[in-house]
């Protein structure tokens, strides 16, 4: 029996690891989810053989209780909520992998003994990241739904006082092994009670700007956490799921991280966004607003229309009409494509999700190196609800906080079409003087509203 669960948890693995390699490419992402869920579900049923009665018919309930909060979270979300979907699924990883070293514990001490060395240190390990995994996505989750600021929280000092706890939690880490065996189970919970503290501290003084880079690194995190739960119980197809998650998560963080030209130092401990005066350029003139008709008759001639999509596309759900706006745009031989910045929205991929909700076809959808060299040969460039990575400050202005962060080079269009509902700042909290260029007309309105009026312009244009 064991034999046979092995192997079977080696076929669970290469599942894994074929649905992530199916996920690389939007034509084969469900077909590889559904690969990678059949993994797991073989996982789950080889675990329970050779099990008790009682302990199949609890996991076969803690099962189908997942199971039905999961299929309904997942068809309950709006994908305006996704990014804060993915950091309580992920803090639940997280809690999950501490509890399974807490519980190996205290089993161990039922039976009179502590964990040997072995299972001791990953299991430590694992309480230690998978708590500040726990409470570090919560606070996430909090900040993307806006129960607290988005903006950075912090007090003169706290990196250090975060370095501190830190390292005082590894000394405990450290010490557990060693101590007497009737005083490990109390430093196990004050390691947990620790980390969980050091979660909240660690993600209070991150930006709301910076949450894709955050929730990828909490991401890899979890997945670490998982990989050391996978040692603790000598589980080998949790290990890998555990790398899985870990190397995709600091991967990913790295990339976004990157594509703001920004170290993961500074994202963590500089607490940008703290303040709200954060200012871009001191640059102003006056703005030009325009209407749907003006808009509609500029897109209408173009040869070639740029979408640049944020998140007040996805506040407004108009993913939709976006869609339309491009079946109109062709139908008139317009070359109509989207420009898709790594950080647009409000975690890794966010506008790619959205605009696939609404069948546009990926082929229209352009990486930022891609399309840059592209906006200078572009006739209108339609900005809908996106800021900080049009801002021209990152490129031009020096004393700006977002200087040398790459951007989308909008304003190199001949004619750039902002849609805000009102003049204020985006998510990092500055100026953007791109509304100010003598080359950019404001929009104002709902982005579901304004490109409704769009569609109705090119309609009437003649």
């Amino acid at each position: 029996m064991t034999s046979l669960r092995e192997a079977a948890y080696m076929v669970a693995a290469i599942l894994f690891i074929v649905g992530v390699m199916r996920l690389r490419n939007p034509a084969t992402a469900r077909s590889g989810n559904q690969v990678a869920a059949a993994g797991m579900v073989i996982a789950v049923a080889f675990t329970m053989i050779g099990s008790s009665i009682a302990n199949v018919a609890v996991l076969l309930a803690m099962v189908v209780v997942g199971a039905v909060i999961g299929t309904y979270s997942a068809r309950a979300v709006k994908m305006t909520a996704m990014p804060q979907m993915v950091a309580v699924f992920n803090g639940m990883g997280g809690g999950a992998a501490a509890l399974i070293a807490l519980s190996e514990a205290l089993q161990a001490i039922g039976h009179g003994s502590y964990p040997g060395l072995a299972e001791a240190v990953p299991g430590l390990f694992d309480m230690l990241v998978g708590s500040i995994s726990f409470t570090g996505s919560i606070i996430a989750f909090m900040k993307l739904q806006e129960w607290i600021t988005g903006r950075a929280i912090s007090f003169k000092g706290q990196n250090v006082v975060n370095a501190i706890i830190l390292v005082a939690l590894v000394a405990l880490a450290v010490a557990v092994p060693i101590a007497p065996q009737a005083d490990r189970l109390l430093l196990d919970w004050i390691l947990i009670a620790g980390a969980l503290v050091l979660g909240v501290s660690f993600v209070l003084p991150v930006g709301g700007a910076d949450m894709p880079v955050i929730i990828a690194l909490l991401n890899a995190f979890t997945g670490i956490a998982a990989a050391a739960a996978g040692f603790v119980l000598q589980n080998d197809v949790l290990i890998v799921a555990g790398a899985l998650v870990g190397s995709s998560g600091t991967i990913l963080t790295l990339i976004m991280s990157r594509a703001m030209n920004r170290s993961i130092f500074n994202v963590l401990f500089s607490a940008f966004g703290s303040k709200v005066t954060a200012k871009g350029s001191s640059e102003r003139g006056e703005i030009h607003p325009t209407n749907a008709e003006e808009v509609g008759m500029l897109c209408a001639y173009a040869q070639r229309v740029v979408i640049v999509p944020g998140y007040g596309l996805a506040v407004a759900r108009a993913q939709q009409e976006c869609k339309d706006l491009m079946d109109a745009l062709v139908a008139r031989g317009v070359d109509v494509r989207f420009a898709i910045h790594p950080v647009a929205g409000r975690m890794p991929g966010h506008m790619n999700v959205l605009l696939a909700e609404a069948n546009v076809p990926y082929d229209r959808l352009y990486d930022m190196d891609d399309i840059n060299p592209e906006f200078q040969r572009t006739d209108v460039v339609l900005v809908v609800g996106a800021n900080d990575v049009v801002n021209p400050d990152a490129r031009e202005n020096p004393g700006s906080p977002i200087y040398g962060m790459p951007i989308l080079n909008v304003d190199q269009a001949k004619t750039v079409i902002v849609n805000k509902r009102s003049m204020a700042a985006g998510f990092a909290g500055i100026d953007n003087p791109l509304f100010f260029k003598p080359n950019t007309m404001m929009y104002f309105g709902d982005a579901k509203g304004a490109l409704q009026g769009l569609l109705q312009a090119l309609k009437e244009a003649a």
